[in-house]
C-alpha cells in the first residue's frame, strides 16, 4: 500500500516528501512496517538525487557497488554509504555538496570542545523541507500556539549561525511574546525571575534553552530558596545536550526532580529535543518522556566494530541517520552518538521509531555542540566576576 501511495502521489504531480512533511499525525498512525516502507521510498528518491549530482558521494557508492537500483526494500537501506559526521568539519567540506555553492541559501554551524566548527549548508529546497518538518514535529508534540517564551540562551541576532538557537527560535513564531535572557554572554537569573513574574496570569509561560542554562536558573532558585509555579500548559523545552564543557554529565532524572520542585511543573511538561545541525531530524519527548524520531527520517543503529551491521532493537549502537529532507548534501551520515531504539510499544499510541540517547563514542575526539562553548564562556565570566568581588550563581 505504501509503495502504491508513493507512486500515486508522484503520478499526480505531488512531491511525496512534501505530503509526508504535512502529514505527521497520519504517519505516526501507520503500522510500523507500512511507515518503514513509505520512508524507504523517500530515502530511495533522495539517494538517487545525490548519486546523480554528487561526485564524492557517487564515488563512495561505486566503491561499494551500490546504485539507486540497489535500494528497493527496507532491508537495502543498510547498504547506503554513510558520511562520517566529522567530514562536515573538514577544510574541504564543500565536496559534500550535491548542489552549486551559488545555490546555498543558509550556513549553520555547531562548535564543540575542539573549537572546529561543523558547517552545514542548506539550499532553498532543504530549508523548505526542514521548516515544514520541524514545525510539524513541534505541533505534534507541544501543541503550542500561544503564550510567552523565556529563552535562557542568546538570541539569533547575537549568534545568527548557531543551529541550536535557530531551531529553538522557530518556536517564537508560535508564541505571543518572548524574551532572550542571555545578552552579550551574560545571564542574570534575577532578571529571568522578574520576567516570569511579570507574565504571571497573563500568559502560559514556557522556559526554553539548553539544559545547562535552565539548570543555572534552578541553581539560583535553590540558592535563594525560591519556588515558582508555572502554568498547567507551560513547558520546559531543552535542546543542546546534557554534557557540560567540563565533562560533567547533567542528570536528567535530577533535572526533572528539580524542575518539579522549583518550577512547579509536572514531569510530563518537561520535553527534551535531540537534534543535530548537520541533519534535519528532531526527536522530541512525548508526555511519557520518550523521544520519537521524525517519521520521515530513519535511524539505523550500527555495531561500532562492524558498521555495516545493525544491532538488535533495544541494544546500544552507533547512530546512522538517513535523512531524505537533505538535498544540499547527502543526508546519510554516521554520527558519534551511541543510542538505542526502544522496541516496546509506545504508550502514547504513536508508531515509528523511538530512541534513547546513551552517550558519545568513548573514542570521540570532542563532545557537545554549540551549547558547550556557550557554557564555557558563561563559566569564564562567572570566574571573572568572582575575582572582582561579586558573587555569581553557578550550576
Amino acid at each position: 500500500m505504501s509503495t502504491q501511495l508513493h507512486s500515486l502521489l508522484k503520478n499526480s504531480g505531488l512531491d511525496p516528501l512534501k505530503v509526508a512533511l504535512s502529514s505527521v499525525p497520519e504517519l505516526f498512525s501507520m503500522p510500523d512496517e507500512k511507515l518503514l516502507e513509505f520512508k524507504t521510498g523517500l530515502i530511495h528518491e533522495a539517494f538517487s538525487h545525490h548519486y546523480a549530482n554528487n561526485p564524492f558521494f557517487r564515488s563512495a557508492c561505486d566503491g561499494k557497488g551500490v546504485t539507486p537500483d540497489s535500494i528497493s526494500t527496507p532491508a537495502d537501506l543498510v547498504k547506503i554509504p554513510l558520511i562520517p559526521i566529522e567530514l562536515f568539519k573538514s577544510n574541504d567540506s564543500h565536496k559534500l555538496l550535491s548542489i552549486s555553492l551559488r545555490d546555498v541559501e543558509l550556513e549553520m554551524r555547531s562548535t564543540g570542545t575542539s573549537g572546529i566548527p561543523s558547517v552545514s549548508r542548506r539550499c532553498a529546497k532543504t530549508i523548505d523541507n526542514a521548516v515544514l518538518g520541524i514545525y510539524a514535529m513541534y505541533r505534534e508534540f507541544l501543541k503550542i500556539s500561544k503564550g510567552a517564551g523565556l529563552y535562557l540562551c542568546p538570541s539569533t541576532e547575537e549568534i545568527p549561525e548557531m543551529g541550536m538557537i535557530k531551531a529553538l527560535n522557530m518556536l517564537a513564531g508560535l508564541l505571543d511574546t518572548h524574551r532572550f535572557m542571555v545578552r552579550q554572554e551574560s545571564f542574570k537569573p534575577e532578571e529571568a525571575l522578574a520576567q516570569l513574574e511579570e507574565w504571571n496570569q497573563k500568559f502560559n509561560r514556557h522556559l526554553i534553552g539548553p539544559p545547562f542554562l535552565i539548570n543555572r536558573f534552578i541553581s539560583y532558585l535553590k540558592a535563594t530558596d525560591t519556588r515558582i509555579k508555572l502554568d498547567k500548559n507551560s513547558y520546559i523545552i531543552t535542546l543542546g545536550g546534557w554534557k557540560r564543557f567540563s565533562g560533567q554529565m547533567l542528570s536528567r532524572a535530577e533535572f526533572n526532580r528539580e524542575c518539579v520542585e522549583y518550577l512547579g511543573v509536572e514531569e510530563s511538561q518537561i520535553r527534551d529535543i535531540y537534534a543535530l545541525v548537520e541533519s534535519n531530524v528532531v526527536a522530541i519527548d512525548d508526555e511519557h518522556g520518550v523521544k520519537h524520531v521524525s517519521p520521515f527520517i530513519h535511524f539505523s543503529v550500527r555495531d561500532p566494530k562492524q558498521l555495516d551491521r545493525e544491532v538488535e532493537p533495544g541494544e546500544t549502537g552507533q547512530l546512522a541517520i538517513l535523512d531524505p529532507l537533505a538535498r544540499s548534501t547527502p543526508g546519510f551520515m554516521l554520527t558519534e552518538d551511541l543510542v538505542r531504539l526502544l522496541p516496546e510499544p509506545s504508550r502514547s499510541g504513536r508508531s515509528g521509531q523511538r530512541m534513547q540517547y546513551v552517550m558519545r563514542l568513548p573514542e570521540s575526539k570532542e563532545f557537545g555542540c554549540c551549547a558547550v562553548n556557550l557554557d564555557k564562556r558563561l563559566e569564564d565570566l562567572d570566574a571573572e566576576q568572582a575575582a572582582s568581588g561579586s558573587c555569581p550563581v553557578v550550576a
